[in-house]
């Protein structure tokens, strides 16, 4: 064998190395993001579809009341609430909520969401595995939004938890509502001098 040879093989050995690190390295993430995610930032994951239909077989006898609250910050010139106050629901069994928003003002007004889950120690057994809140809202002036929230107690909720109380406060994303309006602006047609 050439030294010539012994160098092409070489070439291709370094990148197919590389390739296959990358390769273990970007599965390697996922379990990574869920640690990250369930013990450094104290966020738990939803579910997948397998997980969630084992849940729903627990048995039925117990139920937790769910309340829902709705409120705006002062910035911002919507109306907030919930299409009912509580929910009587089955730990392990998905459900669904609504809230309705409607932008007061005369302009498109980009808005966020921030939920809270109370008392403290259920939130860790409560997931939301759709919601409006993952996602800045967009409204029109005049304009209201069916806006809702699917989410699952979790069996493991503690015994003496009887009653859980979502709440979303509504503030103004100034920043995307400022694009909005510099989009806008720029498309407005304007008048010769």
């Amino acid at each position: 064998m050439s030294v010539q040879d012994s160098s092409r093989r070489n070439a291709w050995l370094k990148p197919a190395a590389v390739a296959v690190a990358a390769f273990a390295f970007s599965f390697s993430l996922v379990p990574l993001y869920r640690i990250a995610c369930e013990k450094v930032f104290g966020i738990r994951l939803e579910q997948g579809p397998g997980q969630v239909r084992q849940a729903g077989a627990v048995p039925q006898s117990r139920t937790v009341t769910v309340q829902f609250d709705g409120s705006v910050n002062s910035r911002l010139p919507w109306s907030f609430e919930p299409a009912q106050l509580t929910m009587q629901v089955v730990p392990g069994q998905l459900n669904e909520a609504v809230y309705y928003a409607r932008n007061e003002a005369d302009r498109p007004i980009v808005g966020s969401a921030v939920p809270s889950v109370a008392p403290a120690r259920a939130s860790g057994h409560f997931t939301k595995t759709e919601c409006f809140c993952f996602t800045a809202q967009t409204l029109q002036p005049g304009e209201t939004r069916e806006m809702p929230v699917r989410f699952i107690v979790d069996p493991d909720l503690p015994g003496d938890v009887k009653t859980i109380t979502l709440s979303y406060t509504f503030y103004k994303n100034d920043a995307l509502t400022a694009r909005l309006g510099a989009a806008g602006a720029a498309s407005t047609p304007h008048s010769a001098p």
